[in-house]
């Protein structure tokens, strides 16, 4: 796989690089670009790939891993873990996004919270 075919990264970023590197591999996830089982590239090959810091892609992968999406072993590399919900996947980077807009127009996380919870119910008439 090539490294650089994940990804795009902004390196003016209104977003963390970090973030950005992450929401790139979960971007390929949804749209079968990554699939289960599927190794991540080496952390440094990546990192020189998009002229990152290695600590910067390490982050991102460890938010992966804390997200229950790629397990990391010695020896093995970071890998797609074998249960993925693309769905599921699609719909945090949706959340993620608005987070990031709301955020950009002052809107706090609690009261983007409200706002969800007031919103009508589509399935409810």
């Amino acid at each position: 796989m090539e490294s650089a075919m994940l990804i795009e990264i902004d390196l003016n970023p209104r977003l963390p690089i970090y973030l950005q590197i992450a929401s790139g591999i979960r971007a390929a996830l949804v749209d079968a670009r990554l699939g289960p089982g599927d190794r991540l590239p080496a952390g440094r090959e990546l990192a020189r790939a998009l002229d990152v810091n290695l600590d910067t892609v390490q982050r991102a992968y460890r938010l992966l891993a804390d997200e229950g999406l790629v397990t990391a072993r010695v020896g093995r590399g970071t890998q797609v873990v074998d249960n993925v919900n693309r769905d599921e996947i699609d719909l945090r980077q949706h959340i993620a996004d608005l987070v990031t807009r709301a955020t950009a127009v002052g809107v706090s996380t609690r009261q983007l919270a409200e706002m969800i919870r007031s919103t009508p119910d589509p399935l409810i008439s």
